[in-house]
């Protein structure tokens, strides 16, 4: 006698892609942290619905929004899936014991961490690690780093440590900082922006004096680190943010044209995998970054 067929589950993957646009709000949030296309998430998410028999999210002309009977499953399928990842993720750890992968913000990858690997390295020869740039912080109990270094405001994150406090003040070549001897003479020079920090001229300019008439009009660069070359080569004013650009400035590559300084929100941080304690060689990596 055949046994009866037993009824199916719904698929991980679209019960993967409705708590990420539950979480997020979106399907195309979703799909850019799933690195889907919407439409695919759009199909995952109906096939889910098509599973349980009911809808999940209301759909309406300016996007979608979780319904009730979607809100009651979130909570859930989030704990599950972070204890999912956590739980590949220590898998990972337990067959690869010494590797670290660290993300970081790229202006934070190429200005911060880079300089400070050597003295790692030397300190831990046992450790092999990895680095990859990427513009948004990963969410640890789910993707394959152990740690992630970032700028943050309060509330900080959990397993989050502050490395140092930012001020933003500008900076540029020794030989174009003859020429401008207080903010106003900015006008006459090349203002550099970066997209990742686009706002930081206008919330120096607002900190030091919001009737300075500075136009903001000067070369925009996608990384930061771009933008520093193109200072040292003497191209314009760039802003400075203490914790990227304090290596440059003790090089006397750039120099700070006049000391007037504006204090951000933002602290550059360092959010590890683990709880302090959980891990020696994690816990041993941040207190050398503390100590740089």
């Amino acid at each position: 006698m055949l046994e009866p067929k037993r009824p199916k589950g719904p698929p991980l993957n679209a019960l993967r892609a409705f708590e990420s646009a539950a979480r997020l709000g979106g399907f195309s949030a979703a799909a850019h942290e799933l690195c889907v296309t919407p439409a695919a998430v759009t199909q995952q998410v109906k096939s889910l619905e098509s599973w349980v028999g009911q809808p999940l999210f209301e759909r309406r002309a300016q996007g979608v929004e979780l319904n009730a009977l979607g809100q009651s499953a979130l909570q859930e399928l989030g704990a599950a899936f972070d204890q999912l990842g956590l739980a590949a993720q220590n898998l990972r750890t337990r067959a690869s014991p010494f590797e670290v992968r660290i993300a970081a913000l790229p202006s934070v990858a190429q200005l911060w961490l880079s300089p400070r690997l050597s003295d790692i390295r030397r300190n831990h020869p046992e450790i092999k690690i990895s680095i990859t740039a990427m513009e948004s912080r990963p969410n640890l109990l789910r993707e394959s780093f152990d740690l992630c270094l970032f700028f943050s405001t309060a509330p900080l994150p959990d397993n989050s440590t502050t490395i140092c406090a930012d001020e933003l003040f500008p900076v540029c070549a020794p030989e174009m900082a003859d020429r401008i001897r207080s903010p106003n003479d900015l006008a006459s020079v090349p203002l550099l922006q970066d997209v990742t920090f686009i706002g930081d001229w206008r919330q120096w300019i607002t900190g030091i004096n919001p009737h300075l008439d500075l136009e903001l009009s000067g070369p925009t660069f996608s990384h930061y680190s771009l933008a520093v070359e193109e200072a040292k080569n003497g191209a314009g004013v760039l802003f400075g943010r203490t914790s990227l650009i304090q290596d440059v400035l003790d090089q006397g590559l750039l120099v700070e044209p006049f000391d007037q300084r504006v204090e951000l929100s933002q602290s550059l941080i360092v959010i590890t995998r683990h709880a302090s304690g959980e891990s020696k060689m994690l816990d041993s990596i941040v207190q050398s970054f503390l100590s740089t």
